[in-house]
């Protein structure tokens, strides 16, 4: 059995030249992100890692998926009440990640958190599935609970109260994330790997490359 320390890998799928990068970072994900759709060697190219912290400074991550980008930022949906919901009503600023690891690329992207309209909202709830919809209800999510007997309760009394046509949930909703800074990671050989950075300066976005 082969130990952790001596699995290595060689990356050599692509690479990042700031020629052939865009000199906006918004359009460099719009690429980015349409290969990654268009692969078939990637599952779930829109799962991100969000990085959130309490208000005692400690640091928490899980994997949501990304629903909508532009230029004011990457949506996602969520339990207002959750862990990751508390945690940005007491610090508005998160961090986003993009592992896709077929194509050896990283995308990392960091700013401050708004809600979403309730039209926009309202609009993506109605979108989606019934069951997603009703376990918007049974859910307190984040919460700790006795058993999933419990969970399946909540959704069978959720389906029994708003039938077929459930409102949105006060307590669920949308983030956006508003970029203050991009990076671009591309794996390559030797650990010489590609590292483009764009930082939001006085309204303008000002490109570097990093040391990997």
């Amino acid at each position: 059995m082969s130990h952790i320390a001596d699995l290595r890998k060689s990356y050599e799928a692509g690479e990042l030249e700031e020629a052939r990068a865009a000199n906006e970072p918004l359009h460099q994900f719009d690429t980015w992100m349409r290969e990654a759709l268009q692969s078939p060697k990637v599952p779930e190219p829109n799962a991100m890692t969000l990085a959130t912290v309490s208000a005692d400074g400690r640091p928490s991550t899980r994997i949501v998926l990304i629903k909508g980008y532009d230029a004011r930022g990457l949506v996602w949906y969520t339990n207002y009440h959750s862990r990751k919901g508390r945690e940005l009503q007491a610090q508005p600023f998160a961090a986003l990640q993009f592992h896709w690891v077929e194509l050896e690329r990283v995308v990392r992207i960091e700013g401050r958190v708004e809600f979403t309209s309730a039209e926009e909202s309202d609009a993506y709830y109605a979108s989606r599935p019934l069951d997603s919809r009703l376990g918007a209800w049974a859910s307190p999510q984040s919460e700790v609970i006795g058993s999933r007997a419990v969970l399946v309760a909540h959704a069978a009394r959720a389906a029994a109260e708003h039938g077929l046509h459930p409102p949105r949930p006060p307590h669920w909703g949308g983030y956006r994330l508003l970029p203050q800074r991009w990076e671009f990671w591309q794996g390559r050989k030797s650990r010489l790997h590609d590292r483009l950075v764009y930082r939001l300066e006085d309204g303008h976005w000002l490109r570097e490359r990093l040391a990997p």
